[in-house]
């Protein structure tokens, strides 16, 4: 590995995270074109297997704020992250198995979906004394599988997944259910990595780095958040068009690969 490589690496997971804390979810869907494109990892299936990698960490290291504050269903967490992970297996398992390159366009694809599914509001109510029962348990049981599979075949956090499904599966308000989307983010990218790099598609230094500037990257987005708080929307607006403008030259990248 070049010193630009590392450097690459370490600006690329700055940016990423930089984004996670500047606008919440959504961000890391950029970790895999930014170690194709940017950081110069040619294999897609390493790119993936990596960008998992890096996503687990952040996504637990960002999990810990949330757990000390007490935002956290447990319960619910456990549940739907037992199922996920279950998914996420298979996801990954039959992701290793797809064409690089046809893989790459159906992750153009999921990039356009999780860049609608940003413009959408969420609504903040729900139930915050929420108990587990049979049927929540069942509910949870069948999203967080559907979620997982999602996760593990293309290799994301899967937030924009999961977020929604918790609140749809318990009633939980979005503050907990982000709290608790996290520890299933880290879980299903946690279990990818473990299954891409079981056949060599982690490339472990660059794993590293991305995730030194991830954790840098966010602390600095966190700050500026609170600094540009009013323009939430705006940022995200063109976060969104930045994501529609990458997706767009995947799709003709890869299109033009596999005509």
């Amino acid at each position: 590995m070049t010193g630009a490589q590392a450097l690459s690496a370490i600006l690329s997971g700055g940016a990423v995270g930089f984004s996670l804390g500047l606008i919440g979810g959504g961000g890391s869907i950029l970790a895999v074109p930014l170690l194709l494109y940017v950081v110069g990892v040619t294999e897609p299936h390493v790119a993936i297997g990596t960008s998992a990698l890096a996503v687990s960490v952040n996504a637990f290291v960002n999990f810990v704020s949330h757990w000390r504050a007490g935002t956290v269903k447990w319960s619910c967490a456990a549940v739907f992250a037992g199922a996920g992970v279950v998914g996420a297996a298979i996801g990954s398992t039959l992701g290793k198995l797809i064409d690089g390159q046809r893989l790459l366009f159906l992750f153009a694809l999921v990039m356009i979906a999780v860049g609608f599914a940003m413009l959408i509001p969420r609504g903040s109510s729900g139930t915050a004394n929420v108990r587990l029962d049979a049927i929540i348990a069942a509910r949870l049981v069948a999203l967080g599988l559907a979620a997982g599979s999602v996760s593990g075949f293309f290799g994301i956090g899967g937030g924009f997944l999961i977020v929604p499904g918790i609140m749809a599966g318990s009633g939980m308000p979005i503050l907990n259910a982000i709290g608790s989307s996290l520890f299933s983010v880290g879980a299903f990218g946690l279990t990818t990595a473990v299954n891409y790099a079981l056949s060599g598609y982690v490339d472990w230094w660059i794993a590293l780095e991305f995730i030194l500037g991830g954790v840098f990257g966010g602390y600095i987005g966190m700050r500026a958040a609170v600094g540009l708080a009013e323009h939430k929307c705006l940022l995200t607006y063109v976060f969104v068009a930045v994501v529609f403008a990458v997706a767009a030259g995947i799709l003709l990248r890869t299109g033009i690969a596999l005509v």
